[in-house]
């Protein structure tokens, strides 16, 4: 496992797990919001039956304790790849000329080798639960690197780094909804969580999506699966 991205999960962990004790963690108004207008594009990786299985099994044990929390569905949960263009009001799928975006994806995304992900433990933000995700092969790193740079060389519309610059491999599954009615229970939960090991996929496919902030599959579009 990557060191620095060690690293990185624990830091947000500690300080987020703080955040949340001491009540200073964010609720998402927008999550039931009929009127929400934010799309964008993302290319990501679903994970695999087993990793789901697992992940929801979690997800179980916390809606016991805060049912009134947003927990994902299983077709929801995703690891981001690339935010090519981050949600946001006004974006519109008729603005782009999706086939040069998957031109250019289509030229770069070569791997050597298989890439795996190990799902194991969790972290946190002051407004979400995370599934830890370590790329076991450097070539995911690479060829993220790879794509971003394409990206911000060519003449296509995209915002790469602009709301943050993604180094993880994260999922999220858990978003803050209403304020905790149980909140001690619930950290022992991430607590007991916290270095489990939910498996390891081997990534067969990624996928470029237009997406709302969430990615629900009642909103979410297919724009192209890439096979690896």
């Amino acid at each position: 496992m990557s060191i620095e991205l060690i690293n990185i999960y624990n830091k947000l962990y500690m300080d987020s797990i703080e955040k949340i004790q001491s009540d200073q963690y964010e609720t998402d108004p927008m999550i039931d919001s009929l009127v929400d207008k934010r799309f964008g594009i993302t290319l990501i990786i679903k994970p695999d039956e087993h990793i789901n299985r697992q992940i929801q099994k979690f997800l179980t044990d916390l809606h016991t304790i805060e049912p009134d929390q947003y927990y994902y569905p299983s077709s929801d949960i995703h690891i981001t790849v690339l935010p090519i263009i981050s949600c946001h009001e006004g974006f519109d799928l008729d603005q782009l000329s999706i086939q040069d975006y998957i031109d250019l994806i289509r030229e770069y995304l070569f791997l050597e080798g298989k890439l795996e992900i190990h799902f194991k433990g969790i972290t946190a933000s002051s407004s979400c639960i995370m599934i830890q995700g370590f790329p076991k092969q450097s070539s995911f790193n690479e060829l993220r690197n790879k794509l971003k740079t394409a990206f911000k060389a060519s003449s296509l519309q995209q915002d790469i780094d602009k709301r943050y610059s993604i180094q993880a491999a994260h999922a999220t599954v858990v978003r803050f909804r209403k304020p905790f009615i149980a909140k001690d229970k619930f950290l022992k939960v991430l607590e007991n969580y916290r270095d489990y090991d939910f498996g390891t996929m081997t990534v067969n496919e990624m996928e470029l999506v237009f997406n709302d902030w969430y990615l629900k599959e009642k909103i979410v579009k297919s724009l192209h699966r890439f096979k690896l």
